[in-house]
C-alpha cells in the first residue's frame, strides 16, 4: 500500500517576476483592492456596454476581482516600486507599473496630499515630534 500523496507539489509563492529585468519580486506591502464607478472601466474588461451600465447603475461601485496595487523589492533594481497586479487564468500574474489614475481606484489607500478635510495646523501637528505647547497657538498678527 502505498502512502498517501502530500500536497508538495504547489508552489508556496506566488510567480511574479520583473518586467524589467525577469528576477523574483518580492512583496513589501499590502494588497489593495481596486473598484470602479465608471461603466468604461468595465468595458475595458470585456462587458458589454448595455452590462457595464445596467451593473453601474444597480451597485454604484463595483470591485475589479483579480485586480490591486502592491509594492514589490526587486534585488537587481535594489529598489521598492508600486505595481498594477493582474491576476489571468491559471494563477498566472500581469504587473505594470501602477498609473497615477488607479491610486483614485483603489481602496484603503492614503492620499499623497492628504485628507483635503484637514486643516493644514492639523497636518503641521501631526508631522510634529516635539510638544512645543503654548508656543503653537500664539496669534499671529
Amino acid at each position: 500500500m502505498t502512502q498517501p500523496r502530500r500536497n508538495r507539489s504547489r508552489s508556496k509563492r506566488r510567480a511574479i517576476y520583473c518586467p524589467d529585468h525577469g528576477t523574483y519580486l518580492d512583496s513589501v506591502s499590502q494588497k489593495y483592492p481596486l473598484y470602479t464607478t465608471e461603466p468604461e472601466h468595465l468595458q475595458q474588461r470585456g462587458l458589454s456596454r448595455l452590462r457595464s451600465l445596467t451593473v453601474i447603475a444597480g451597485y454604484g461601485t463595483v470591485p475589479l476581482t483579480g485586480e490591486w496595487l502592491e509594492a514589490f523589492w526587486c534585488d537587481y533594481c535594489q529598489e521598492t516600486r508600486w505595481y498594477h497586479v493582474h491576476r489571468t487564468v491559471a494563477n498566472r500574474y500581469m504587473v505594470v507599473a501602477a498609473p497615477e489614475h488607479l491610486w483614485m481606484q483603489a481602496s484603503g489607500v492614503i492620499l499623497p496630499t492628504g485628507n483635503p478635510s484637514v486643516s493644514e495646523f492639523t497636518r503641521r501637528q501631526a508631522r510634529q515630534t516635539q510638544y512645543q505647547g503654548i508656543k503653537d497657538f500664539r496669534r499671529i498678527g
